[in-house]
Order: C-alpha cells, then structure tokens, then sequence
C-alpha cells in the first residue's frame, strides 16, 4: 500500500525552482563575457582545440537574424552579457545566502551534509548506477552521492561568487583579487566552477529521469509516494 509523505519544505522547493533559471542565466550571460576574450584551450602536441567549437559560437542556420547577426550568436555581446550576469549575480547571491542560512536555522543541514560513510555509499551509488553492481544501496532520504554533490555546489557557489566579486572589482577588492592567486587565477577558477555547473546540471537531470515521476513531482508538491511496511501476523 502506498502514502504520500512530505519529502520536501516549501522553502527548499523554492529556493531550488529560483536557481535554476537564475544559475542557467549566469551561464548563458558568462559565454557572452567568455567570447570576447576566449583565452582557455586544451593543447594536443602541435594541436591547439579550443573548448567550444565554431559552430557553437556560429550556429547554421541564421534564420532569426537582427542587424546580420543571428539572435544565439555570441560575439559583439559583451556589453549584453556583462549587464545581464551582474544583475543575475545579486539573485543568485541572496538566494544562496538564504538557503545555507535555512539549512542552518532549520537544522536541514543534517539531511544533506556528508556523514563519515558518504563516500563509501557514493561509490555504491556509481557502481549501481553502472549496473557492475546488483544490490540497492540503501536510500534515505538522501544518499551518500547526492551528500557529497548537494554539499560540493554550495561550496562552488560560494567559490563563484569570490572570484566573480575579485574579477569584477579586482583594485577595489584586491585584497580579496591576491587572496584567490590573482586575476588570472580568479578568471580561470571561474570559468572551471562553470563548467562544474554544467556537468552537474547533466548529471542531475539524468538522474531526476532515471529515478522517475515519482520523485520530481515531489520537488514540485513536496510529497512523494512511498510503499508502506505491511507488518506481519
């Protein structure tokens, strides 16, 4: 037999739902500060590849066009960009500052903070994930992996908004500039926490397909079916 049960507080569902359209619009409105200056590159012996291949930068077909550029293009958006991922950045801020102080003033924290265990339960949750591995780990309400991914984003962000804040404002900050290594280093520490969003955007949304309707709609009600025990005579 089956019950709903509460997984999910209201506030956690909107701090989630908020951060997502806010954390995909400082992605978006980073690329168009990154183009104007598309410094990083994986080198190969004499080859030179950048991260982000030309087709990405100009998309075919140029059907939607404004003044000769398509509307995705990134190039000539500098301005574009700066202005929108400033903004972004003060919502992205707040709404970080109030979830770990939720987590902290309602004890929540516990549910997600890695326990001495996690690691050994994430490895038990990769191994089942890539089926070399039969038995279930065991699954309360958060397991081992989604402990250590849940706990690592909240130190990204935090990271994020150091080195955004020693790049944006490196002589007014530049105590803060020399404390992360310099401006080159906040830059490139930046760009890598970015890309470590996006990697982690994939996963997760892979995972919430996997795991089933069950347990997004419980993201968006905040409760999720569970099988009840039938006790035994």
């Amino acid at each position: 037999m089956k019950r709903l049960e509460e997984k999910h507080t209201l506030a956690i569902r909107w701090f989630h739902w908020l951060n997502f359209p806010i954390l995909a619009t400082m992605i978006w409105s980073g690329l168009l500060i990154y183009w104007a200056n598309d410094v990083y590159h994986i080198h190969l012996g004499s080859m030179n590849i950048h991260l982000f291949p030309g087709w990405f930068y100009h998309p075919k077909p140029a059907a939607l066009t404004k003044k000769g550029h398509a509307l995705w293009h990134l190039d000539y958006r500098l301005a574009e960009g700066m202005a929108w991922h400033f903004f972004f950045f003060w919502l992205f801020a707040v709404n970080g500052v109030l979830y770990v102080s939720y987590l902290i003033l309602s004890g929540q924290w516990r549910e997600v903070a890695p326990k001495k265990n996690s690691f050994k339960d994430a490895l038990q949750v990769v191994l089942h994930d890539l089926h070399l591995r039969k038995a279930k780990p065991a699954q309360s309400k958060y397991n081992g992996a989604q402990r250590i991914a849940y706990t690592a984003i909240v130190i990204m962000g935090f990271g994020s908004l150091v080195t955004g804040v020693a790049i944006y404002k490196p002589t007014q900050f530049a105590w803060l500039t020399r404390l992360v290594g310099g401006y080159e280093t906040a830059r490139f520490l930046h760009f890598w926490l970015t890309m470590g969003y996006v990697a982690f955007f994939l996963v997760h949304i892979m995972q919430v397909v996997r795991s089933g309707w069950n347990n997004f709609r419980s993201m968006i009600t905040g409760y999720a079916l569970v099988e009840e025990e039938t006790k035994q005579a």
